[in-house]
């Protein structure tokens, strides 16, 4: 009898592909499409509906059917709220990563359990192995879609029941085997953007849920420079968009850091100022996973934003369960609230949210201060 899987369909090219894939192994798919956010966008068209109606669709021109459930709830829970005061805390979440550990590798598995299925399918460019008896992430082998960032905090009980069958191929792969099988999805364009934001005004949506209050912008020498329009929308190593021009010698300015007891921004003039860049990190709520907190301390690559080249860091357990990040080298723009995501050569070890850094020159402590 055919193992029963549940594919998890966006819409979009990569799932759509990963069905194909997936009959094509003799799998019996079932699809679902996960309705976590409902807006209309600029022109008043609810994007996830026509999403779900382009799932459904491809869903029929391979043979199987697709399903809607309404995750909302549980969305606006676990990612938006924490997303929300990831920002009132003045950080810069990253709530893709959250809603794969607590929407797509969590509530939609318990659903797909509920159906007994015998895995769950998603379209990202990640692999799975099974060595010693535990499941280890890999990265996808296409270097520029790999996703095993925002997968850096799924454990066991997710891998051993999920299935990534475009994991192996590069992106330009998955839209031949799409134009071949004639998909209604081989030249839908990529979605891009948070999803709850799509690619609509980042800052005018931060204003619709938190209150945005201006402020003084001070260089690092202590002179007002300017006002911001409140520090929610500003982070680290941010170059655009600051307001400011024509002041000192006419290189970019930069964000250093904020303080949110003062209401006051803090900018550095120039790529290459020391107050952009740090030492080490110290990362809070770790995730590991194999589950098992590997021997520390240890040498491995890290990566401290999403497609970042991989630095090479020593990692150790500070006596409060965080943890030390020492790069070999001092980094730019590592921002907390970001994810830093730890690698083993091709596997992904786990990651910990950063939570504050250490400043290159010690007189420029912006970052961390309330």
């Amino acid at each position: 009898m055919a193992k029963k899987v549940i594919l998890g369909m966006s819409g979009g090219v990569d799932s759509s592909v990963s069905a194909v894939l997936l009959k094509k192994a003799g799998y019996d798919v079932v699809g679902l499409f996960m309705k976590n956010w409902e807006e209309k966008n600029e022109d008043g068209v609810c994007t996830s509906a026509q999403d779900a109606e382009d799932a459904k669709r491809v869903a029929a021109e391979l043979g199987f059917p697709c399903y809607t459930i309404n995750f909302e709830k549980e969305y606006w829970d676990r990612v938006f709220s924490y997303f929300l005061d990831e920002y009132k805390k003045g950080r810069t979440p990253n709530p893709d990563v959250m809603c794969n550990q607590e929407i797509k590798f969590n509530a939609f598995l318990d659903y797909a359990l509920k159906l007994d299925a015998d895995y769950i399918a998603m379209g990202h460019y990640a692999q799975v192995e099974e060595r010693d008896g535990k499941y280890l992430l890999l990265r996808g082998k296409d270097n520029n879609k790999d996703q095993s960032y925002f997968l850096s905090r799924i454990g066991q009980k997710a891998l051993s029941r999920t299935l990534f069958p475009i994991g192996h191929l590069e992106k330009s792969e998955v839209r031949e085997i799409a134009q071949e099988y004639d998909l209604y999805t081989a030249a839908k364009k990529d979605s891009t953007g948070i999803c709850f934001i799509g690619e609509r005004d980042f800052d005018e949506f931060l204003d619709r849920y938190l209150l945005s209050k201006p402020g003084d912008i001070i260089d690092v020498d202590g002179g007002v420079i300017g006002e911001h329009t409140g520090l929610i929308h500003y982070t680290l190593g941010q170059r655009k968009g600051i307001g400011i021009g024509g002041v000192g010698t006419g290189e970019p300015w930069f964000v250093v850091g904020k303080s949110l007891k003062n209401n006051k921004l803090y900018v550095a003039q120039g790529a290459k100022h020391p107050a952009l860049f740090s030492t080490s990190l110290v990362g809070e709520d770790p995730a590991w996973i194999v589950e098992e907190e590997p021997e520390l301390p240890m040498k491995c690559t890290a990566k401290f934003r999403y497609r970042q080249k991989d630095i090479p860091v020593t990692v150790s357990k500070n006596d409060d369960g965080t943890l030390l990040v020492v790069y070999d080298d001092p980094v730019k723009a590592v921002t907390p609230g970001q994810v830093a995501v730890f690698y083993q050569d091709e596997v992904c070890l786990g990651s910990a949210i950063i939570k504050s850094i250490e400043q290159l020159d010690k007189k420029y402590n912006y970052i961390n201060i309330d």
